[in-house]
């Protein structure tokens, strides 16, 4: 206990008789949560198959409803989507006196759509095999027996509490400002969040994401000069689309390295004629070896610490871009994608807090994770407007390829931690600071 004292770097809070009641509880209805995973997980509901994410929305409402949540099913037509599942706990003493208001996030889609072979749940000791396991399903069933705990300690009553599911978090429908709309609203009228994705392991340590990297799409087209291949370089020729390409992509190589910056080419094609389907993802090209190639195409992404990493980034994509090769030419657009959550003293301060609640719940310090080590998220958008972390549901290996595991065995762990975080955050007082 004391070298997890010291790892925490606080002193640890005794269990109350509330917190006592919420182990018992999760340890309790153990079995129970992991049918109520099976359940989930046998539901295909990739993200274009509405009909499988509203399914899951359905069970999810009714879970929901039975813990006091006013429940409302938002659909998502316009943007060609399921639907978000929006619900909201009370405070029964009214707004804002229920400590800190929280913020729950979560999605219900994957991305294993219905064509995907990997449709089924297998379990082999403590590890359960299947698609959605811990991305993110079992930070429903987590974020849900959290709640669960809390109706049965009698604390949840004394919470205010919005809970806010997507049903296209791994493909985000257009305009975000329709697709995350209402987690936007909630945000506003919340105080921190918790997402409940994926909780990192590595080498038998758990590790808190105050922070989450942008996912930006870029779509670069480049124009030249086309005749026969003995012109190459010359006055009249100019160097082709394929050359102003390749110097294009060479210089973002040598000239935007930075911090925290990634930068990824995707798909590149040249020729006479290049086609790209609509979603970008596949695409044609047409050309001949004593032909100058009057056009290409690549498209990729960049992922950033910081919105403002991105307009920095992409302004000197956008002049790198310009510097044209003779007689070329050349256009680059950026996709909406995800912003970035950059790390704040606040979301800092929370982590602090869970940290707190694993030191009292006999559970190892929870370091900071690297942000490189994990991809965008939908609490990002709401970054910018209140602290949160990133992470606190399920932990597996594989997420988004076949073979998707979950350790069923770290499910009351993370089930316990994030009960005590709830409970603790509403003892916070409104204006309190975090972390204490």
């Amino acid at each position: 206990m004391a070298g997890l004292l010291r790892a925490s770097g606080q002193s640890a809070q005794v269990l109350s008789a509330p917190e006592n009641a919420m182990v018992a509880y999760i340890d309790a209805h153990e079995q129970e949560s992991n049918a109520l995973l099976e359940k989930l997980v046998a539901i295909n509901s990739g993200t274009h198959n509405l009909d499988g994410v509203r399914a899951v929305g359905k069970i999810m409402m009714g879970e929901l409803s039975g813990l006091g949540f006013e429940v409302q099913w938002i659909p998502m037509d316009e943007v060609e989507r399921a639907g978000v599942l929006v619900a909201e706990h009370k405070c029964p003493a009214g707004a804002e006196k229920c400590g800190k208001r929280m913020l729950l996030i979560g999605h219900m889609d994957t991305v294993f759509e219905k064509t995907s072979p990997f449709q089924t749940w297998t379990v082999n000791g403590n590890i359960a095999t299947g698609p959605g396991t811990n991305d993110m399903k079992g930070g429903l069933v987590d974020m849900l027996y959290a709640l669960k705990a809390m109706q049965a300690a009698g604390v949840l009553k004394d919470a205010e509490i919005a809970v806010v599911l997507s049903g296209d978090e791994e493909a985000h429908g257009e305009p975000a400002s329709i697709s995350r709309r209402d987690m936007i609203a909630a945000a506003r009228h919340s105080d921190v969040a918790l997402e409940f994705e994926g909780t990192p392991r590595v080498d038998g340590v758990f590790y808190g994401s105050v922070s989450r990297r942008s996912s930006i799409t870029w779509h670069l087209k480049t124009t030249g000069e086309t005749g026969h291949s003995s012109g190459i370089f010359n006055e009249r020729m100019g160097y082709g689309a394929i050359y102003e390409l390749a110097r294009i992509l060479d210089d973002f190589r040598t000239q935007l390295p930075e911090p925290y910056l990634t930068y990824n080419v995707g798909m590149m094609l040249g020729g006479s004629s290049v086609n790209v389907d609509d979603a970008g993802n596949n695409g044609t090209a047409t050309g001949k070896d004593n032909v100058i190639a009057p056009a290409a195409y690549a498209s990729g992404d960049i992922r950033t610490i910081s919105n403002e990493q991105t307009e920095r980034v992409e302004k000197k994509m956008q002049a790198i871009v310009a510097a044209h090769l003779a007689k070329t030419g050349a256009t680059l657009t950026f996709g909406e994608g995800y912003p970035a959550m950059a790390p704040t003293a606040e979301s800092r301060a929370l982590l602090k807090m869970l940290n707190g609640a694993n030191a009292s719940l006999g559970f190892g310090a929870m370091p900071e994770l690297d942000p490189m080590k994990r991809g965008a998220g939908d609490i990002s958008f709401v970054a910018g407007i209140i602290p949160g972390l990133a992470g606190v549901g399920a932990t597996g290996e594989g997420a988004h390829a076949p073979g998707e595991t979950i350790d069923l065995s770290t499910q009351p762990i993370s089930t316990k931690r994030d009960a005590v975080l709830m409970y603790r955050l509403t003892q916070v007082e409104q204006g309190g600071a975090l972390g204490q």
